[in-house]
């Protein structure tokens, strides 16, 4: 709650789609990351949507780019769930 010892970044997400419509996050996401998380904590859960058919047929995963995959600050962690 003290704007002096808090900062803000913005974390772009690609979205890769095959079919007519694209993927969307389920839910609008803004997500707060304490000083004193530990490694390995959850920090946030995202899933997605999309509106092309069959409903309940879609697949999705998420990945870090290549670029950061080396030696991130944060990983991706596949639920099974979208």
């Amino acid at each position: 709650d003290n704007p002096k010892q808090s900062s803000q970044i913005p974390v772009f997400i690609r979205i890769l789609d095959i079919n007519d419509h694209a993927p969307e996050f389920a839910n609008y996401y803004e997500t707060f990351v304490c000083e004193n998380a530990k490694a390995g904590q959850l920090i946030q859960t995202v899933s997605a949507i999309d509106k092309d058919q069959p409903p309940r047929g879609h697949k999705f995963f998420f990945e870090l780019v290549p670029e950061f995959a080396v030696h991130p600050n944060f990983s991706v962690v596949d639920n099974k769930g979208n």
